[in-house]
């Protein structure tokens, strides 16, 4: 199997990325940024100028010095296409997140290895076996944690980035869980995904990347063998166990596990999320209703005794808030979501490095496909509406992302008018709460003028999304959004447009009681008329109106395509407005008008976003042959920027081969009709299910 090719960023000045990596290391709080190789060349013929190159690198076997020292002896033989230059020196830099400590080797060519550690106040420390083994079981976490879903976002973020996989084999499986077995009840020294308040044994990015290997590759079995092992040391391991069971289908041993695991330990909030969780999935389509309900009954005491275990975790509350929702009751669900605390999000651990003098990026023959090589041309000449661009709801990360999507959910499944009238009947709303305030104000008069549908959108600030306070300045003198509509673009009556979804009032926070200038007696009284509502979150209220500018702008869509459809006239967009949209009704849960709204943005050019969406529709439908050509695609597009590795184009992969056999799923990639190298690149992908024996690949 070729290696992707090697992109090189120039330095401006010799060694400045590695200065700039070692000012970065006390900010860092994952796992830290990808593996760093800085490369010092020199032309043969003046051996005293000397340039510095780099690039990153995740997936290397970084156990110890020697597998360091040798992947920047594989990179002397790499050839380049720049002017002709020698490697005298190279330096690989990887960072240790258990004990915050940066390893670097140094490699003199020709000439020594010296491996050495620098702590974060930069000074130089002794590198030691225990120290290796840390630091590569963080590679491979990284590796995992780091790697893209195909829709080439991951891939975007950090400019040239080599991804290779660093588990192959059975043999370096053994090695991955041998140092997570030794290292385990120290994963909470690592932190945790963004919805996880405090890292703790069983949450925390080891056990997230232990679960996420073994649900990518299959290997159940190891894993079942490993947390039994950590079952007998910590009865909290439970929780990882049956989740793994759960994996594999073996549904029967996961509920025995948990059942015992309660009893000995009655508040473990994960073990009560787990069963939670489990319960609602399989009340999700059940034959008898009656057994619906049964589940959903269990699965609420689970979660409601879980929040109790752990009130300050996010993850307990939105289990309850799902599972209200699956029971349809929709005022408690908004209660509920109400009550999640909310984290501001902490993106993984990116390289802050100098702008580089020049940047090489190039292409190897393998990966030309013309479909993918004509994709950067075609984006920079395209224009994106404004509006489309200032969508807030496709900036939500960690909490607020999961809340956004609990809210969308019940929106799709009740409808906007309905969500807003349980709003009102929750919430104390504004209208009301200035009532009570200005009693000389006729309550029948002010009634008239608004109501809990109607009533505008008054400026209040509101939290960007993650948390982050935005300024008035984005909203008009009327409220209204600043930048301009779809409709003056495309002609749509803006009356019409704005009647088919009503405007949500502002309900009154905490906030605005704590600073409206009364006296304490006085709110006393006045919260004390209110006491069967509560007090609306300001970021639910946020929320709120970043649902209804996401559901404006979808409804004009909609209706513009009516529209153009009735008069017969082609309704046109850029490839890339067409990408939002999808995202758009992704977002909203309409995944029919997503995947139509992706299908139009291929027919424009490739969209690594836009076939990764309807690579989800196809695996749903079980479309053997269109999710094959995707995946293809995919890889040929990952691997045209470096990356030889995406744990969900290899799960794809191994559920293709697991339900079709892999002599079919051969054959079926073959008959694609794309050009040979482009295919031969997914047999890497195949290879790995094989090495894994994987089911489908006997014979």
């Amino acid at each position: 199997m070729v290696a992707p090719a090697v992109p090189e960023l120039t330095e401006e000045v010799l060694h400045e990325c590695i200065d700039a990596r070692t000012e970065t290391l006390p900010a860092l709080r994952e796992l830290g940024p990808p593996d760093l190789v800085q490369l010092t060349k020199q032309a043969p013929r003046n051996p005293v100028k000397q340039i510095g190159v780099y690039h990153h690198v995740t997936g290397v076997d970084a156990s110890s010095s020697a597998s360091l020292a040798a992947y920047i002896n594989t990179l002397t033989y790499t050839e380049t296409n720049q002017s002709p230059t020698k490697i005298v020196e190279g330096l690989y830099c990887c960072y240790n997140a258990f004990s915050r400590l940066d390893m670097r080797v140094h490699v003199t060519i020709p000439g020594s290895v010296e491996s050495y550690c620098i702590d974060e106040r930069g000074d130089k420390r002794v590198t030691s076996d225990e120290l290796w083994l840390e630091t590569y079981l963080c590679s491979v976490l990284r590796a995992y944690s780091y790697g893209d879903d195909g829709s080439g976002d991951t891939i975007r973020k950090v400019m040239g980035v080599r991804r290779f996989n660093p588990i192959t084999s059975t043999d370096t499986e053994h090695k991955f869980l041998q140092a997570a077995e030794q290292l385990f009840f120290r994963g909470w020294q690592l932190g945790s995904d963004a919805v996880v308040q405090v890292p703790n044994n069983v949450s925390n990015h080891l056990t997230v990347g232990l679960l996420r290997y073994f649900h990518t590759t299959g290997r159940f079995t190891s894993g079942i063998n490993l947390f039994e092992k950590l079952r007998t040391k910590n009865v909290e391991v439970s929780s990882l166990l049956a989740k793994v069971l759960f994996m594999g289908n073996e549904e029967v041993q996961a509920v025995r596990v948990l059942h015992e695991s309660v009893k000995a330990s009655p508040m473990d909030y994960v073990m009560l999320d787990t069963q939670a969780e489990f319960l609602k999935k399989k009340a999700h389509n059940p034959n008898n209703p009656e057994l619906k309900e049964d589940r959903l009954r269990m699965a609420l005491g689970c979660a409601d005794r879980s929040t109790i275990a752990a009130p300050s975790e996010f993850s307990t509350w939105a289990r309850l808030a799902e599972v209200y929702v699956a029971m349809e009751d929709w005022e408690n669900a908004l209660i509920t979501l109400n009550s999640c605390p909310m984290f501001t999000y902490q993106d993984k651990d990116a390289p802050i490095l100098p702008e580089p003098r020049e940047v090489y990026l190039p292409t190897l023959p393998e990966t030309r496909l013309d479909e993918i090589d004509s994709e950067p041309e075609s984006k920079y000449s395209e224009q994106v509406h404004p509006t489309l661009l200032s969508l807030r709801g496709a900036q939500y990360k960690g909490t607020f992302k999961h809340a956004y999507s609990i809210l969308t959910e019940m929106t799709a499944k009740i409808g906007w008018d309905q969500l807003l009238k349980i709003r009102s009947n929750v919430f104390v709303m504004e209208e009301e709460y200035r009532s009570e305030k200005q009693p000389h104000v006729g309550q029948a008069e002010a009634a008239t003028k608004r109501n809990a549908s109607t009533d505008g959108l008054r400026g209040s600030p509101s939290p960007r999304p993650n948390g982050e306070e935005h300024t008035d300045e984005e909203k008009s003198t009327n409220g209204e959004p600043a930048g301009p509509s779809l409709t003056a673009e495309n002609g749509l009556n803006t009356s019409e447009a704005e009647n088919s979804v009503e405007k949500p009032s502002h309900t009154v926070t905490l906030e605005d009681v704590k600073g409206g200038g009364e006296d304490a007696d006085a709110t006393e009284e006045q919260l004390s008329r209110f006491n069967n509502k509560r007090l609306c979150e300001r970021w639910l209220d946020s929320l709120f109106m970043v649902l209804y500018e996401d559901l404006r702008i979808y409804t004009i869509w909609r209706t513009e395509m009516a529209q153009y459809q009735a008069q017969s006239v082609q309704y046109k967009k850029s490839a890339e407005e067409w990408e939002i949209l999808g995202s758009l009704a992704a977002r909203l849960h309409h995944q029919d008008e997503a995947v139509e709204a992706y299908r139009r943005c291929l027919a424009i050019r490739f969209s690594p976003k836009a076939l990764t969406g309807l690579l989800a529709d196809f695996e749903k439908h079980k479309n053997t042959r269109e999710t094959i050509a995707s995946v293809v695609r995919l890889i040929t597009w990952q691997y045209r920027w470096y990356s030889e590795f995406s744990p969900e184009l290899l799960l794809a992969i191994r559920t293709l081969i697991e339900d079709e056999g892999a002599v079919k799923i051969q054959s079926l990639v073959q008959a694609t009709g794309l050009p040979q190298n482009v295919v031969d690149l997914t047999q890497h992908y195949a290879a790995i299910c094989a090495a894994f024996r994987s089911s489908g690949t006997e014979g």
